[in-house]
């Protein structure tokens, strides 16, 4: 076994771990807490290996200054990546420990034993602990190769219920947020946005009548500044009145996108085993043994994170050093875009993780910062506090992209499937600011006077990103064919929302496997399992089916299930969905059962939350949510034309999970792809009608009765 890459890449034992004189122990991480509960799981994967109480461990989330390059937390990875490189770090630093105490007690290191930090041997009455040992100093040591770590089956910690350590503050009210924080001289700061993201600003005052306010231009940036953030919010509004932009209309509208993303193709490439291939696509040839064929053509609106808090920064820049506190995603990364951006050695630049709202996924966290580092820039060297609106949040973050998917297959005369072609077409899911010379993919950057402009958009050819993840079924097909369509230009800017591709290509799939399986004339459940070799997404199928009650025969009602594994390598997720449709179209969730085999359960509460707060983003996109916009611009600017699922709508949820001792698997998107097609077959069942676009409202049932 190998040492983690993390752990590879960042071998120093104290960038992971230090003991403190005062009885507690500091983790560090380079994933961030974006309410997926990833302190909780790091503080229980080091207490367990070190032997202590989980309260002695204090987890420090990314800081470029301090904690381990990990790049992003991206993925569902944090468990796997970061957690095993925690591990190991806690069961070196165990070893080490327990060396000195062999050394100080004068005994056989096989013979100690810890509790909480506290070390006996059987051979004398003495004892120490980690704390006395170490009094507070520097490790000063490589982790070079694997220490010992403890056998699963010994665990006392990983695997029970413990106390979410984020809670506390957030119950409290304390400053739990980026956007509570508090700073001596702090500023306020607050942006007056374009009509749309290219418009460019022509007019505005160089003042206003309102004392201690300050504008900020630069070029078609603009902002504000004032000692109290009513003040700053009052001078944003007062200003934009007296502004006048300049915008070329848009030009596709939400009804063209379909056709748009098929008559706009950049690039198309076969998928081979969840890769593209920079091969010629095929063409489809059906198998002779094929006696009924089906078509099917599925659609995903663009969406947003629509973040119940607006995206928000602190930054300071004092003594040549910009320090910037942000809800990203990916602070290292950040740290580089901004010191390329404002023409800054990267030294000088720290990006220090600090909690916002959750989004999961890239919305206008990293835009903010810029924000709040050029208005701090101006304010030198007071701290800056920015804050978002609304509308600045729905109008101006990265939109997840839309996408057209034609699904086609064959069955032969025993109602198997034995030819299969999945072709994706949709936008890049890469937008996050990273390093990219004489380019940026931060917003504001772009309406500067020395503008930088956004970095043109490339085709994703690692395995399982992008368009392309979860292309590749979970099933068995003789003769499959999977194609991914890249559209570089898109009318909307698109990154990464919760899931990528995985969303649009699950649904596609595991709505069309429902059609097929009517078609053969076979129970959905048999219809999976036949095609299913897999025998863990099998136990998680039949676990399913065996936890759901007999279906009702109430008139309206359906049931519907879906099944994947998230990546083809991480969380193996079925999902049913019991639901009503009324006469006049509405769909109301009753009930969603949940079966998963997430590997080794670290934290069982936390991964029953990933998954069932999965299902209601998913159900949330899948029933109400489309961005909308005309020439003008983004329409969807408030909770009323962004409309998400409400509390009195979240259906009772059921989750049952698979024990396994296997390596930790990530699970935070595991649920979302088979969330919609379990709906849609759902709908199909209580009413009849195929959806194959979201979302489902009303309206959209309606048309989609109409056509069959």
């Amino acid at each position: 076994m190998n040492l983690p890459g993390a752990i590879e890449r960042a071998p120093g034992l104290d960038r992971w771990l230090h003991i403190n004189i005062d009885g507690s122990i500091t983790v560090k991480t380079g994933k961030v807490e974006i309410g997926q509960g990833i302190m909780t799981a790091i503080a229980m994967i080091a207490a367990e290996e070190l032997d202590v109480v989980v309260e002695r461990i204090h987890v420090q989330t990314a800081d470029t200054r301090i904690t381990p390059n990990e790049q992003i937390t991206a993925g569902s990875m944090s468990v796997e990546d970061s957690g095993s490189a925690v591990r190991v770090a806690s069961a070196a630093a165990r070893e080490i420990l327990l060396a000195k105490a062999a050394e100080f007690l004068d005994v056989a290191p096989g013979t100690l034993t810890v509790d909480d930090g506290m070390i006996s041997s059987t051979e004398s009455n003495e004892q120490i602990d980690y704390w006395s040992l170490q009094a507070g100093m520097r490790f000063e040591t490589d982790i070079v190769s694997l220490p010992a770590v403890k056998d699963p089956r010994h665990y006392r910690i990983v695997g029970h219920a413990v106390s979410r350590v984020d809670l506390p503050a957030k119950l409290n009210g304390d400053v739990a947020f980026v956007h509570d924080m508090l700073f001596h001289h702090l500023r306020h700061g607050r942006l007056v946005k374009p009509p749309q993201p290219d418009a460019r600003l022509l007019e505005c005052p160089d003042t206003l009548e309102m004392p201690g306010v300050e504008i900020v231009r630069d070029g078609s940036f603009l902002g504000v500044l004032a000692a109290r953030e009513e003040i700053a919010v009052a001078a944003a509004e007062r200003l934009a009145l007296r502004c006048r932009w300049s915008q070329a209309p848009l030009t596709v509208m939400p009804g063209e996108i379909p056709d748009y993303l098929r008559n706009k193709v950049t690039r198309s490439l076969p998928v081979v085993d969840g890769t593209p291939v920079d091969a010629p696509v095929p063409a489809y040839q059906s198998s002779v043994a094929v006696t009924v064929s089906l078509e099917a053509t599925y659609y995903r609106p663009y969406q947003m994170h629509a973040s119940m808090g607006p995206s928000a920064a602190v930054a300071q820049y004092a003594n040549g050093i910009l320090t910037v506190y942000s809800h990203s995603q990916g602070v290292e990364l950040l740290k580089r875009a901004l010191a390329d951006v404002l023409g800054l050695p990267k030294d000088q630049v720290d990006v220090i993780h600090a909690e916002g709202a959750g989004c999961y996924g890239h919305n206008g966290a990293d835009d903010v910062a810029l924000d709040a580092a050029l208005l701090a820039m101006a304010a030198e060297p007071d701290p800056v506090s920015v804050k978002w609106t609304r509308a600045d949040e729905h109008g101006f973050e990265p939109y997840a992209p839309a996408a057209v998917i034609d699904m086609k297959a064959g069955l032969d005369k025993d109602g198997r499937v034995i030819d299969w072609r999945h072709e994706s077409f949709s936008f890049s899911h890469a937008g996050r600011p990273r390093p990219s010379p004489g380019y940026t993919n931060l917003q504001s950057a772009w309406w500067r006077e020395q503008a930088t402009p956004p970095a043109p958009r490339q085709p994703a050819m690692f395995k399982e990103v992008g368009i392309h993840r979860n292309l590749q079924p979970i099933y068995e097909f003789p003769q499959q064919q999977l194609i991914k369509h890249f559209v570089a230009s898109s009318p909307l800017r698109t990154s990464s929302l919760r899931s990528l591709g995985a969303f649009a290509n699950v649904f596609a799939i595991e709505s069309f496997m429902d059609e097929l399986a009517q078609l053969a004339g076979a129970d959905v459940f048999e219809f999976r399992l036949r095609h299913l070799q897999d025998t863990r997404a099998r136990k998680v199928l039949e676990l399913l089916r065996d936890q759901l009650a007999a279906p009702s025969d109430e008139a309206g009602v359906g049931r519907g299930i879906a099944l994947a594994r998230y990546k083809n390598r991480q969380t193996w997720c079925a999902v049913a969905v019991d639901l009503v449709v009324s006469d006049d179209a509405q769909v109301q969730l009753r009930r969603a059962t949940i079966a998963a085999d997430a590997g080794l359960v670290i934290d069982p509460d936390g991964l029953i939350n990933q998954l069932e707060g999965g299902f209601v983003q998913a159900a949330s996109w899948a029933l109400k949510e489309a961005v909308s916009w005309d020439e003008s611009g983004v329409t969807s600017r408030d909770w009323l034309s962004y409309p998400i699922l409400r509390f009195s709508e979240v259906p009772e949820i059921e989750t049952h999970l698979v024990p396994s001792r296997d390596r930790a698997l990530g699970v935070g998107e595991a649920s979302t792809g088979p969330t919609p097609a379990a709906i849609a077959n759902a709908i199909f069942a209580a009413s009849g009608t195929r959806v194959r676009a979201m979302p489902f409202t009303p309206e959209m049932l309606r048309a989609a009765a109409a056509r069959q």
